[in-house]
Formats: structure tokens, sequence, C-alpha cells
């Protein structure tokens, strides 16, 4: 019986984490939620000029495929390299490389 109880238990605690709203991640023992950030699509010509000159040193070659920025002025950017790999990159409004 008390095995029936537990097993139970067991079965409906497994569902209840499975059905969290946000995802949780187990970082150095502390428990962090991670939210997700909306990004608004912008044009490349609308890209500070910092963000552009940082793509053309640090991933010379490269083609912007999309552009977005968030309400912090963060910027994602999808981007093709020479060889044909898809990557996206995350800057600040200055040109540094953040990450994500």
């Amino acid at each position: 019986m008390k095995k029936l109880v537990f097993a139970t238990a067991l079965a409906i605690g497994s569902l209840t984490i499975g059905t969290a709203a946000t995802p949780i991640i187990f970082h150095d023992g502390i428990m962090e939620e991670v939210f997700l950030q909306d990004y608004t699509e912008v044009a490349a010509s609308d890209l500070p000029t910092p963000i552009v000159n940082a793509l053309a040193t640090d991933y010379e070659g490269a083609m912007l495929s999309k552009a977005y920025v968030d309400d912090e002025n963060n910027y994602k950017l999808e981007i093709t390299s020479q060889d044909g790999t898809s990557s996206v990159l995350y800057a600040d409004a200055e040109g540094n490389w953040l990450e994500m």
C-alpha cells in the first residue's frame, strides 16, 4: 500500500514539473527563471554604426539575414557566414557582443 501511494505521488509530481510556465535552469546550484525577450524586426539600414562596424570587423564576409531590437536596445542578428553556416549574434547599441 505504501508503494502505491508513493508511486502515485511521484507520478503526479513529475507531471507538474513538466508543465511549468517558464523554463527553469539550474546554474551553480542557484535556480534561475529564463524569460523570453521580445524582439522587433528592424531594417539593416537602421542598425547603429558601431554594430555594423563590429560585424564587418569580427565576422568578415558574413551576410546579415535579419536584425531585431529589444526594449533595452540590444540587437539580435541572424547572419550567414562565408562557408554557408547560419548563426545568431547578440550585441548592444555600442557594438559589444553579448553572450546569451
